[in-house]
């Protein structure tokens, strides 16, 4: 026996006022951003050295033109590329949906990187914190992702399932609850007891790897449950594109992980 909720249907958009049109999308994007920062700021206050509050303050318009400008590029880049070759107007076309999470990512990394030379620290000390407060953003957009009806799950028979408007009228595992527990909540959670312990904050790098493995093997499950792309289905081996772009992820952090035990071993 399982029992088959029913999907909400909460209006995508959360406010319209004339023509300006709010989205809860947008709403989930700017909390994330703006609860991450001040997260990461109350965080460097126990820092004794740089990156301090301010920093991350002022990276914030930084944070904003990683993800939008990382996200769209590594949604045209891997899942769609073919229809903005065809058209490439549509990239420009924001409103219409499609942002890629290792793509804004990577953005944001590129951004930090940028703002720590620029200001003369640490990237990885300073990409410790920004990891710590990116689960944030993770939980907003997968609930974002929820009211929207989009990358729901696959066809089951499972306890619970959910018929998505947009998903034909199977029950299916209501896939973006999963990701914003698993990469939002656990990881999250995961990461802000890492950071209270000394031996970890000392070692500049292990937070930011460890986010890279934690969301890595995270997503990898959610995309057990989650319906492939339409326009990609299953790839190599079965794999998914999110799966395929986990991979090289966790293996980036693990390396991360390393270099910054060896770093703090070979410190004077």
């Amino acid at each position: 026996m399982f029992y088959v909720l029913p999907f909400p249907g909460i209006d995508p958009v959360a406010l319209a006022v004339g023509p300006l049109v709010i989205r809860w999308y947008a709403l989930a994007y700017l909390a994330g951003l703006l609860l991450g920062i001040r997260y990461a700021m109350a965080m460097a206050k126990r820092n004794p050295g740089p990156p301090q509050p301010a920093d991350y303050d002022d990276f914030l318009v930084w944070a904003v033109l990683g993800v939008v400008l990382g996200g769209r590029t590594g949604y045209v880049l891997f899942y769609q590329f073919d229809l903005y070759l065809s058209d490439p107007t549509e990239i420009f076309k924001l409103w219409h949906g499609g942002m890629s999470f290792h793509g804004g990512f990577l953005g944001v990394v590129l951004a930090g990187i940028l703002f720590s030379r620029a200001r003369g620290f640490s990237p990885l000390a300073f990409g410790d914190l920004i990891a710590c407060c990116a689960p944030i953003g993770l939980f907003f957009g997968r609930i974002a992702n929820f009211i929207n009806g989009e990358l729901y799950g696959r066809v089951s028979d499972a306890y619970f399932t959910m018929v998505f408007p947009r998903g034909g009228p199977l029950p299916r595992h209501p896939s973006q609850l999963y990701e914003a527990a698993l990469e939002g909540l656990v990881l999250g959670l995961t990461l802000h007891v890492l950071w209270r312990m000394p031996g970890v904050r000392g070692k500049p790098g292990t937070l930011l790897g460890a986010f890279f493995i934690g969301y890595g093997l995270a997503r990898s499950i959610v995309e057990l449950f989650r319906e492939p792309d339409a326009q990609l289905g299953f790839l190599i081996g079965g794999f998914t594109m999110g799966q395929l772009l986990s991979l090289p992820m966790i293996a980036i952090g693990a390396g991360l992980i390393l270099y910054a035990r060896r770093t703090a071993q070979t410190a004077p």
